[in-house]
């Protein structure tokens, strides 16, 4: 069974599944507490399971049950990786998921399944990647994390600011939140994240990066606040 909240991941997870021959899927569910209903009629010897859902994280639902299959955690964020191994997960896929880790996590499960060796996780957290690909009409365009200044959404399209160009993408803001690593980029608006490494300055309700000038939003700002104070030099 999968439990992710955002439909892109959960379609991509689902595709994945469907080329597994030995992988039959249950049920995709859009949050934790669908997915407690499922689980009562229908047992599962596997979830991929998303930390992050509204209402209830996967973290939280999976210490909920008392008859716990076996689990492959999905999130954008590695700091989840650690307390996953503690609840005796078999693997942690990091977003954005490729293929070919996602076979490599499957066959972890296939092997502790059927006996034919034990399977020791290693309670290590795997190195992100530092590049996305995202779709730019008819094209995928590789951004390096390190290049990018702001990203601004609108509606259903996100405008990703880089050094060198602009690329505007359908997808919603909070999808790319998702697979931006946290201790480079942080959300500062409804319509904003930017990267660390490019504020020029802080000016009030403003951050400056290069020319530009990106507004903090109300329900940022004391996040924010936090944030900068905890770098300052005394």
């Amino acid at each position: 069974m999968i439990v992710e909240d955002e439909p892109l991941a959960r379609h991509l997870l689902t595709e994945y599944v469907s080329k597994v021959p030995y992988l039959n899927l249950v049920k995709a569910c859009s949050s934790a507490l669908e997915a407690m209903e499922v689980l009562r009629t229908n047992p599962v010897d596997l979830l991929f399971l998303d930390v992050q859902m509204p209402e209830l994280t996967g973290i939280a639902f999976l210490k909920s049950l008392q008859k716990k299959p076996l689990v492959i955690l999905t999130t954008a964020y590695s700091e989840y990786a650690l307390e996953g191994y503690e609840l005796d997960i078999t693997d942690y896929l990091l977003k954005p998921i490729t293929f070919e880790r996602f076979l490599k996590a499957v066959d972890k499960v296939n092997q502790r399944m059927s006996g034919v060796q034990p399977v020791v996780v290693e309670k290590t957290i795997e190195s992100a990647p530092n590049f996305i690909f995202v779709k730019d009409g008819t094209k995928l365009v590789k951004i390096r994390w390190d290049d990018i200044l702001y990203v601004e959404g609108l509606k259903d399209y996100v405008t990703i600011h880089t050094r060198t160009q602009k690329v505007i993408s359908l997808q919603r803001l909070k999808v790319l939140e998702e697979q931006l690593p946290a201790d480079k980029f942080i959300r500062v608006h409804n319509s904003f994240i930017v990267a660390l490494d490019a504020i020029d300055s802080v000016h009030k309700d403003k951050i400056q990066i290069g020319q530009a000038s990106v507004p903090i939003g109300d329900t940022y700002k004391k996040t924010f606040r936090e944030f900068i104070e905890g770098r300052q030099i005394q």
